[in-house]
């Protein structure tokens, strides 16, 4: 017996209650027979964030993240993809693996995770991208963690923008505009691919565009953890308009 919509995979995905922009990122990503299942982890909304209240709050969506998965878990999903990105690049590559581990023993079944899929998705382009730009809307403080990670994985970092969202919601008002500059900032001749973090930030088609006019890799991680989901469970589909992570690799 097979389910009638999710015939190939069903996906359960985890994301923080104050995030609006996964669930609509993830189903315009979504290919035939695959459906998304989202589960809410209860995160209260703070304002006025700090370096400190950064830090506690993303603190706090970690402690909700099993409750999640429990409940996302009763619909029987063959595959998790976690819709937020911040608490899987805590603690470097030592810290990813830990919380891989985390989810997959309680769901007992397979997961990506935003810190290791913008790994895969820059390994797909090649061996000669070792140096990358990276833009979030997080605080200087994550972005440090996010700094270690992706030198624990064997990148240099050339530049880093924390757009410091004033509040959780705030992440997905970010404009399109200033989402443009900062991606500008972050290029130059220096640099051999831009990455994006931040579930609620919603990028997926600019970076798609400015992956064209750059003529580099510009990685969306809500492209990159989909994409990183579809091909872990050996779903080959080419969808074009999201990059060439999702058109050609």
């Amino acid at each position: 017996m097979t389910d009638a919509m999710g015939y190939r995979k069903k996906f359960g995905v985890l994301g923080p209650s104050t995030n609006t922009i996964v669930q609509p990122d993830f189903d315009d990503l979504r290919v035939p027979g695959v459906t998304n299942h989202y589960s809410r982890i209860f995160t209260p909304n703070s304002r006025a964030i700090s370096n400190e209240t950064f830090m506690a709050g993303t603190q706090k969506i970690a402690e909700g993240v099993l409750d999640a998965v429990r409940s996302v878990m009763t619909c029987e999903p063959h595959y998790m993809v976690m819709g937020m990105s911040a608490i899987t690049f805590y603690g470097g590559a030592k810290g990813a693996d830990q919380f891989e581990k985390m989810v997959h023993d309680e769901a007992k079944v397979g997961v990506s995770i935003g810190s290791h899929a913008c790994t895969a998705a820059l390994k797909a382009y090649g061996s000669s991208i070792k140096r990358i730009s990276f833009m979030s809307p997080y605080y200087p403080v994550a972005n440090a963690e996010v700094a270690q990670y992706f030198k624990d994985m064997g990148f240099s970092i050339v530049r880093d923008v924390p757009m410091q969202a004033p509040s959780w919601t705030g992440i997905a008002e970010l404009t399109t505009d200033r989402c443009r500059e900062t991606i500008k900032h972050l290029d130059g001749p220096d640099v051999d691919a831009i990455v994006q973090v931040g579930t609620n930030l919603s990028m997926i088609r600019l970076a798609a565009a400015a992956e064209m006019y750059l003529n580099k890799p510009v990685i969306a991680i809500n492209t990159a953890t989909y994409w990183h989901a579809l091909r872990a469970c050996g779903i080959k589909d080419q969808k074009q308009g999201f990059g060439r992570l999702m058109s050609d690799f």
